[in-house]
C-alpha cells in the first residue's frame, strides 16, 4: 500500500504528515516543489520534485494537477498533506477533480479506511471511514508528533507535469511588519483577551512578554474591537500556535481559541471569573484580577534575575 504525501517548501508540518502517512503504509512518496534534504530519516522513499514555469509560485489548482498526475502515475492508496492552509486548499481541488471524499484534519489512522480527526475547532474527535479507493486526507497541525525512522536517502526524481494555463496564482507576497518573535514559532506566548480592557492594557502583557521572550497573542474578540491587529490573533480564524507554555490572560475560552492553542504543552490561564471554559484547558489557573496578577509576575521575575 503507498501513499504520496503534498510537502510544502520550508513548512515544518509536512514532518508531521509524513509521520502519520507511514501509518498508512510504504512506499512513501513525496511531491514537491523544491529540493527537501533530509526526507529519507522520515521513511520517504522516493522525493518527486515537480518543474514547470507555472509553479515558480504557489498555484492551488496547479499543485492539485501535479498531484492528480503523480497520481496516475505511482498509484498511491492515500494521498495526505499538512493541514496547513495549502495543504486543506490543494486536497480540495484534488477532490474536485477526481470526485473524491477528503477527509481534513486527522490526527490518526485506522484499518478498513477509518481515521479519527478533529471536528467543531477541537472540541470533538471523529471516527469515520473514508469510502474511497484511493483516501485524500490532511494532518490536524500540531496533533502528531513528527517523528524520524530508521531510513537512509531518498530516492530523488524531477517531474514536469502537463499543465494548462492556470487563473489563480500568488504573483506577490506581502510580508506583514512584525517586531519581536513570530506567533507561530514562539516557545512562550503571552494572549490577552477581553478582560485586558482596552489596547493600552496590553502594555503590561507586553512587558511580561519581554521578560519571557515571548510572542503577545489575542483573542478574536480583540481584533475585533481594534486592540490589536487580526495577525496577532489565536484561535480557529487566526494562528494555530504550539509553545511550550501558553499564557491567556482574561480570555474566557471559547472553542474558536482553544481549537488555536490546544497544541500548547502548558497552558496558565490568568482570569477572574472561576467559572471560565479556558480553565476546563489549563494545566495550571489564577484566580484574580490579571492587571494585578501579571504585573506581580513581572515584578518576581525581574527579581529573580537581579538576584
Amino acid at each position: 500500500m503507498s501513499v504520496l504525501v503534498l510537502v510544502e517548501p520550508g513548512e515544518e508540518l509536512s514532518l508531521q504528515a509524513l509521520t502519520l502517512a507511514r501509518d498508512l503504509g510504504n512506499p512513501v512518496h513525496v511531491l514537491t516543489f523544491a529540493e527537501q534534504p533530509g526526507l529519507g530519516a522520515y521513511g520517504v522513499d522516493t522525493v518527486h520534485i515537480a518543474e514547470h514555469d507555472q509553479l515558480s509560485s504557489y498555484a492551488p489548482a496547479a499543485w492539485a494537477a501535479c498531484l492528480d498526475q503523480l497520481a496516475d502515475r505511482i498509484a498511491p492508496d492515500a494521498v495526505v498533506a499538512a493541514g496547513t492552509n495549502r495543504g486543506n486548499e490543494v486536497l480540495s481541488h484534488l477532490a474536485a477533480r477526481r470526485d473524491l471524499p477528503f477527509a481534513a484534519n486527522c490526527l490518526a489512522v485506522g484499518s478498513e479506511g477509518t481515521v479519527t480527526r478533529v471536528r467543531w475547532g477541537g472540541s470533538l474527535l471523529e471516527e469515520a471511514r473514508i469510502h474511497s479507493d484511493l483516501k485524500l486526507l490532511s494532518v490536524a497541525p500540531h496533533m502528531v508528533e513528527a517523528s524520524t525512522v530508521n531510513g537512509g536517502s531518498s530516492n530523488v526524481e524531477t517531474f514536469e507535469p502537463e499543465l494548462e494555463e492556470q487563473a489563480v496564482r500568488v504573483v506577490e507576497h506581502a510580508e506583514t511588519p512584525t517586531a519581536g518573535i513570530s506567533l507561530a514559532e514562539a516557545k512562550v506566548v503571552v494572549s490577552g483577551g477581553r478582560g485586558v480592557g482596552s489596547a493600552d492594557g496590553f502594555g503590561m502583557l507586553e512587558e511580561l512578554a519581554a521578560l519571557l521572550n515571548a510572542a503577545v497573542g489575542c483573542s478574536r474578540v480583540v481584533t475585533m474591537a481594534g486592540w490589536r491587529p487580526h495577525t496577532d490573533q489565536v484561535g480557529q480564524t487566526g494562528t494555530k500556535v504550539a509553545p511550550d507554555l501558553y499564557i491567556a490572560c482574561g480570555i474566557s475560552g471559547a472553542t474558536q481559541h482553544i481549537a488555536g492553542c490546544k497544541g500548547a504543552k502548558k497552558i496558565l490561564a490568568i482570569n477572574s471569573d472561576a467559572e471560565a471554559p479556558i480553565l476546563a484547558s489549563a494545566d495550571y489557573a489564577v484566580i484574580g484580577d490579571l492587571a494585578e496578577v501579571v504585573p506581580a509576575i513581572t515584578a518576581e521575575l525581574r527579581r529573580a534575575r537581579e538576584s
